[in-house]
C-alpha cells in the first residue's frame, strides 16, 4: 500500500516478509514505513491512502470479499486500487502452479492453491461492492525466449485490474 506524496507504507501480515522488504529497501536507499499487519487492521485503525497496491495478494487471503472491502474502505475519494493476481483456470493451474512452482521452481511448492485463485468477474464484483469502479484490466504473459513479462489481452493466467473510488 502506498500514499502519493511524502509517505509510502508497505504492509504484509508476515513479519518475515516485512523484515526481508526492509533489508531490500535499505540496500537501495528507499524510505518505506513497513508494517507487519493486515489490511483489515489498517482499515479498522482508520488508515486511508490515495493508492493501494495489492500485488499477488488476493489469491492468498481467507475471505476475498472482506479483504477487498477493507482495502476499498482505505481508498480516499478519487483514489485508486491496483490488483494483480492469478485467474482460476486450467491454464493457470498448468502454468502458474505446476509450471512455476513444480517445474521451474520460481516459487516454493504449495505457494498457490487452485481453489483460492480469483476469476476476474469475482474480483470485479468484490471491487464494486467495495465502492470501486473498474477502469482498466489487462492480462500479463511471460515470454520465455525474451525472458520478460508484458501486458496482453490474455487474462487466462496472470491479470491486473485498476479500480477507482469516486468523489464524495
Amino acid at each position: 500500500m502506498a500514499r502519493l506524496g511524502a509517505e509510502v507504507v508497505g504492509a504484509d501480515a508476515s513479519a518475515t516478509n516485512i523484515e526481508v522488504a526492509k533489508l531490500h529497501a535499505a540496500e537501495v536507499g528507499v524510505n518505506v514505513d513497513y508494517r507487519a499487519t493486515t489490511a483489515e487492521d489498517l482499515a479498522d485503525a482508520g488508515e486511508t491512502f490515495d493508492v493501494i497496491l495489492n500485488m499477488e495478494v488476493v489469491e492468498h487471503v481467507a475471505d476475498i470479499d472482506l479483504f477487498v472491502a477493507k482495502c476499498g474502505q482505505m481508498v480516499k475519494p478519487d483514489g485508486i486500487m491496483f490488483v494483480a493476481t492469478i485467474n482460476r483456470t486450467l491454464k493457470a493451474l498448468g502454468l502458474a502452479i505446476i509450471g512455476a512452482e513444480y517445474v521451474l521452481r520460481w516459487l516454493p511448492r504449495g505457494t498457490h492453491q487452485f481453489g483460492k485463485l480469483v476469476r476476474p468477474e469475482e474480483l470485479e464484483k468484490a471491487l464494486g461492492a467495495a465502492g470501486m469502479s473498474v477502469i482498466d484490466r489487462t492480462g500479463v504473459v511471460y515470454h520465455p525466449l525474451a525472458d520478460r513479462w508484458q501486458r496482453s489481452k490474455d487474462m487466462d493466467v496472470n491479470y491486473m485490474v485498476l479500480a477507482e473510488k469516486g468523489s464524495v
